[in-house]
């Protein structure tokens, strides 16, 4: 019984709306970001490390160690990546900048709406009211 009560509450939690969209947002988000990094590193970096000199932004490392040979083996070099942290950096400002400008967006649209439905109806015109009057007194008579 109680394995059942489980299922029917996980399937009432994951089919409310809110979780759906959330994944959805998620997934739509994850794709987002791929192409946002794809952006930066191939587009926008590119100029700017030619612009400063020709660097490739995810080559700039300040070397701690270097690679050195221990019993014939090869130890790999202690290097800071300080060019990955930039090039993330850049990602995270261009998603962050993008994501404010759609909300921005919705929210103006979503304000312009409330307007719209708020607004209050226009009085009516002098020929309306007349036409009332009439249409009332008309229904007075037939009575």
């Amino acid at each position: 019984m109680m394995k059942s009560s489980f299922l029917a509450d996980f399937k009432k939690f994951a089919m409310r709306g809110n979780v759906i969209d959330m994944a959805v947002g998620v997934i739509i988000g994850g794709a987002f970001g791929k192409i946002v990094s794809s952006v930066v590193a191939d587009i926008i970096m590119p100029p700017l490390g030619l612009l400063i000199g020709g660097v490739n932004f995810t080559d700039l490392k300040w070397v701690m160690k270097e690679p050195e040979v221990v019993d014939g083996v090869e130890q790999a070099a202690v290097t800071l990546n300080y060019g990955n942290f930039l090039q993330a950096t850049f990602d995270f400002l261009i998603i962050a900048f993008s994501i404010f400008l759609f909300i921005r967006l919705l929210t103006k649209l979503t304000e312009k709406k409330k307007e719209e439905q708020t607004a209050p109806a226009p009085a009516p015109s002098e020929e309306v009211k007349l036409l009332s009057e009439i249409r009332d007194l008309l229904k007075k008579n037939e009575e």
